[in-house]
């Protein structure tokens, strides 16, 4: 399958990428630093291009099968309109060029809900610090979300938990509802990406993937891994 991924040379856009080369997919991958995209080899094609740009994004969109979004921003007090204006020229360039599968990164963030039998200091503590943190961020997300869903695409929107690093996939959980789990690995994330735009399996979909292995330890590094919920996917 030929695959292109916007935000590629993000942390969790590498996994993606390598991922989906080592399945013998072929890939271009959207940046806007290529000398610094660490991937090389055959299949793997690395253009330079903000999503930000409708042209450039336009320019880099023909051919493909399937489109990966795994853009993402730190927090910021500032503006954000990454996730919705940069997701918009993607939906909009795959519409003209009749490209229908689109899979894209979110957060659960966006209309956040308590999981069952979470702590109260989760709920009542953590929570709010985070979701006050993210607003911005949090809310250009969901206007992302309403313009995927009205897109006319094939969509499955991701939202992740707290992202951590990791060093191996593991069975992580897809659910459309809530589910318990503060953390997801950017492993078990990409895994999920490339699943998603290979096999369809979520089509019109906003799932979970949560991590329920080997994550990090509550509450000691709840708040440093936790933090990176809005930050660089």
């Amino acid at each position: 399958m030929k695959l292109i991924i916007f935000g590629a040379n993000g942390p969790t856009g590498r996994l993606a990428t390598a991922q989906a080369l080592t399945e013998g997919h072929s890939v271009t991958a959207v940046t806007r630093q290529p000398g610094d995209f660490p991937l090389s080899g055959a299949g793997l094609r690395v253009v330079r291009a903000d999503a930000l740009d409708p042209d450039a994004v336009d320019q880099a969109m023909a051919g493909h099968d399937s489109v990966i979004s795994a853009l993402g921003v730190p927090y910021t007090k500032g503006p954000v309109t990454v996730y919705s204006q940069g997701t918009g020229n993607i939906a909009a360039s795959m519409a003209a060029h009749g490209i229908r599968r689109l899979t894209c990164v979110s957060s659960i963030g966006v209309n956040y809900q308590d999981a069952p039998g979470e702590a109260l200091v989760f709920r009542k503590v953590i929570v709010p610090v985070l979701l006050r943190l993210g607003r911005s961020l949090y809310e250009d997300a969901a206007r992302m979300e309403e313009r995927v869903r009205t897109s006319g695409l094939d969509w499955t929107i991701i939202r992740p938990a707290g992202l951590f690093d990791a060093t191996t996939t593991t069975d992580y959980t897809v659910s459309t509802v809530r589910h318990p789990g503060w953390f997801t690995s950017r492993n078990d994330l990409a895994d999920a990406l490339v699943r998603e735009a290979v096999d369809g399996r979520s089509i019109g979909s906003v799932v979970e993937v949560i991590t329920t292995e080997g994550v990090p330890g509550y509450p000691r590094v709840f708040l440093k891994e936790a933090l990176r919920i809005g930050g660089k996917r």
